[in-house]
């Protein structure tokens, strides 16, 4: 099917550059015009980092989603950085987003579609464009796509340079978990390749080794009956990343042979994050006019009439599978906030996928200077979402976190019942908290159990 997601009369009037001509926030200075052509030329013609057919075969999945026959598991790091780009940090994210959806899938009883929030997750956006430290104000640090962490001016400029090895990164990044998944690392007849040291010691280890016990018993009944099931042997895996810096995004935007329309090809999966979602903004020009299933986040001060006005633009001829809305309310807000949005888009009969990111409404910073999340706030979101959902008659189909797979103490609470203190010991996050990879497991079960799926 081949039908572009804008309107027919509407296709004329758009271009991959076609942001250019609005207000296009969260994008760095560069101070070189010519270098900045130069990069985004040569981006331009390197190869693309995924294939138009596996971001139709996610649309699809995702309009299976829509449906209540899929749940999404998004997640990964809140901001990758060139250094992480390591064979153990790579399969250790990928272990524990695997491990999370193999509790989903048994819990809830469906496939789970997996997204990563990574080969290409370099940018942020920031609430200042400057920062001041003793006196001295420079560029804030927007991520390894725009510049370095370092309090330097040198470090600090905006690098055109850095679009080429965020593409290099990425590739590198794409490669290996698919070497990964292609060589039967997901496949689920060895769900131990996937164990990481803390199942030895985790107060949650004895759950989710009799889940997998269970799960391998019925693999090995259903195959005496039927013999081998190939399904099992590899799962499909899918990227995700917002698609802030839009120089970046408008290179790696091609037209392919057979499909008409224009496809974002440096990831499967990009969302307009909060503070970029204006409707007469750059980034909503250029995400109308992308083929790919798109996201959106959604805060406690969006309005019903204006989502619907954006839902309207992004999504003119409600293709199923196109729209995802991702609500960020926070623990204290999405009671308030939720419902009516809910309630607009149900009186509207408009088609989306309803996801849940209890994270980035639940950012608190301690006394000692970390910006940290309490899982119990997690947790209390995520809880209330699914409550909202149901009493609304509307459907929770996913969630969205940012998690990794290292030993971090970045979140307080969770089986450990980490404290303020404990942040101390493995803060590693450049920009936002993230969870562990047990508080990560342990809110999945979480999950399974509040849809009903576990004792």
């Amino acid at each position: 099917m081949n039908t572009l997601p804008i309107s027919h009369h509407e296709a004329a009037n758009w271009a991959p550059d076609s942001w250019q001509q609005r207000v296009a926030l969260q994008q760095p200075l560069y101070e070189d015009a010519l270098e900045l052509a130069q990069c985004t030329g040569q981006l331009a013609t390197l190869p693309p980092l995924v294939t138009s057919w596996e971001v139709l075969a996610l649309k699809q999945a995702l309009a299976e989603a829509q449906e209540g026959s899929r749940f999404l598991l998004q997640g990964g790091d809140c901001a990758e950085s060139f250094a992480d780009c390591t064979s153990p940090i790579i399969s250790n994210r990928l272990k524990v987003l695997l491990q999370m959806s193999l509790v989903l899938v048994h819990g809830l009883k469906k496939p789970v579609l997996r997204v990563g929030r990574f080969a290409g997750q370099y940018a942020k956006p920031r609430s200042t464009d400057m920062e001041t430290r003793d006196g001295v104000t420079l560029p804030s640090f927007r991520g390894d796509l725009v510049n370095a962490p370092e309090f330097t001016a040198e470090a600090r400029r905006a690098d055109p340079q850095r679009l080429i090895q965020a593409h290099a990164h990425s590739a590198l990044t794409m490669n290996f978990v698919r070497a990964l998944i292609d060589g039967g690392f997901a496949d689920l007849h060895h769900p131990e390749y996937w164990d990481l040291a803390w199942v030895e010691h985790s107060p949650l280890a004895a759950e989710y080794r009799r889940m997998v016990a269970g799960i391998g018993d019925s693999l090995r009944f259903m195959e005496t009956l039927a013999g081998p099931i190939a399904g099992f042997s590899r799962v499909d895996f899918f990227t995700s990343h917002e698609a802030l810096l839009l120089h970046y995004e408008q290179a790696l935007t091609r037209q392919v042979p057979r499909h008409t329309g224009w496809f974002n090809l440096s990831t499967h999966f990009p969302w307009i994050g909060m503070r970029t979602a204006a409707l007469d903004g750059a980034h909503t020009e250029y995400f109308r006019g992308i083929r790919n299933p798109i996201a959106v986040k959604v805060g406690p001060s969006v309005k019903p009439d204006d989502l619907l006005r954006l839902i309207d633009v992004l999504n003119p001829e409600d293709e199923a599978g196109r729209l995802t809305l991702i609500h960020r309310m926070g623990n204290a807000q999405i009671a308030q906030a939720l419902p009516s949005l809910l309630e607009a888009v149900k009186r509207a009969g408009r088609r989306v996928l309803w996801v849940a990111d209890p994270m980035h409404g639940n950012t608190e910073s301690t006394s000692n200077g970390y910006k940290t999340r309490r899982f119990d706030n997690i947790r209390g979101e995520l809880d209330q979402a699914f409550d909202i959902h149901a009493a609304a008659g509307t459907r929770l189909g996913g969630v969205h976190l940012e998690l990794t797979g290292e030993d971090v103490t970045e979140c307080m609470g969770g089986a450990r019942d980490l404290s303020e203190t404990d942040l101390d010991r493995a803060y590693k996050s450049m920009v936002d908290p993230r969870l562990n990879y047990e508080q990560s497991l342990e809110l999945a079960m979480l999950i399974v159990r509040k849809s009903g799926g576990m004792g």
